[in-house]
């Protein structure tokens, strides 16, 4: 009967065979957003609900991981910030308290970036956290004002907390989708289920109980396919440069 064989037992040759890479893990908001940066050496974990996005991300730190980036879309903050703008952030400040970042990790991921055309679009800087969406235009200059963030999004700030709590490196690298002049209609938040995924049918009912909100969702579409080619090109720049991922040694 033949005996199974360990992951680290000897090869035929005599020598031990090298322990797989831990991943990194990338923590998303929304389905699209995962389906991007997911791939050789990055897991990805998301969710729109707080509590089953801290419960995914804290399973796959259990599974092992080498470091935690928070990748996606965010919302604008900085007036100048156009859509597809890129922050690779310095920390975050949420409902958790202030989180750093990892600076060496931080530095290569932007750095990689400096080296293309995104160049144009980086911008270094600090992120806010919040619970709950802000929409509105004069929510964002007020969020602005008062922590001089750059932009903001509902996942860096448990990522991060997450990250400390293991003692684990952390990054942040997210596009801007709705700039910080817009005002966001209802219809553009209807259709997230708490999973990360998308439903159309409460997207229509919206636009059947107000059709006035269409011509912003519209814009809304045009900055989001904005946001996703940045998150495209910059997902496969950093896996060019060997940015995503982590060790002591890199940094």
């Amino acid at each position: 009967m033949s005996r199974p064989v360990s992951a680290n037992a000897p090869s035929a040759g005599g020598r031990a065979a090298a322990p797989a890479a831990l991943p990194v893990i990338a923590v998303t908001g929304m389905a699209f957003e995962a389906r991007i940066v997911r791939g050789e050496g990055v897991d990805a974990v998301f969710a729109a609900r707080a509590d089953l996005l801290e419960r995914a991300l804290t399973a796959a730190v259990a599974r092992g991981c080498a470091g935690i980036i928070s990748f996606g879309t965010a919302g604008g903050l900085a007036p100048d910030l156009e859509p597809g703008a890129l922050i690779v952030a310095e920390g975050v400040d949420g409902p958790l308290g202030p989180v750093s970042t990892d600076s060496a990790w931080s530095g290569r991921i932007a750095a990689a970036l400096l080296a293309t055309p995104l160049a144009a679009k980086l911008r270094r800087g600090r992120l806010a956290g919040v619970a709950a969406p802000l929409t509105g235009s004069a929510d964002k200059a007020a969020r602005h004002r008062a922590t001089g963030a750059l932009a903001v999004d509902m996942e860096s700030h448990l990522a991060g907390a997450i990250a400390h709590a293991h003692r684990l490196p952390f990054v942040v690298c997210r596009a801007v989708v709705d700039p910080a002049w817009r005002t966001l209609p209802p219809a553009a938040t209807a259709g997230l289920r708490d999973d990360g995924s998308t439903a159309i049918a409460p997207i229509l009912r919206e636009l059947i109980r107000q059709p006035s909100q269409l011509r912003p969702l519209i814009q809304l579409a045009a900055d989001a396919r904005a946001a996703r080619a940045t998150l495209v090109d910059a997902r496969r720049v950093l896996e060019q440069a060997g940015a995503l991922r982590f060790s002591p040694r890199l940094g």
